[in-house]
């Protein structure tokens, strides 16, 4: 499912397990985020450099706008640093997944802190 898709991203960010991070990812990813966007290799660069101690994700909601595109939408709490300054927190998170070629790859990401 989307959900478990989703899941397989984190637990792979978490592990540093470049490889199979950019297998969930199509090539032309994109994350947005408040410290910038990045393209899929930024994205895994920073992963490099970022300790994710822990993560949940909650109230997780998905969506088919047509039948190879899912937008899944969720809560999640982190415990992270990324090159020595604390990141963690609660972040309204959503991705976007297109079906290209049978595969369910992720195109784009994009979080911000709750309120």
């Amino acid at each position: 499912t989307i959900s478990d898709l989703e899941k397989s991203t984190w637990e792979a960010y978490k592990n540093k397990q470049a490889d199979a991070f950019k297998k969930l990812m199509s090539k032309d990813y994109y994350g947005e985020y408040a410290e910038g966007i990045k393209n899929l290799d930024r994205e895994v660069a920073d992963m490099a450099k970022t300790d994710l101690r822990d993560y949940s994700l909650a109230d997780m909601k998905v969506v088919f706008p047509s039948a190879d595109v899912a937008v899944i939408t969720y809560k999640t709490t982190i415990q992270q640093t990324s090159e020595g300054k604390d990141m963690s927190g609660t972040f309204n998170s959503g991705s976007i997944w297109v079906k290209k070629g049978g595969k369910w790859l992720e195109v784009f990401h994009t979080e911000a802190k709750a309120q």
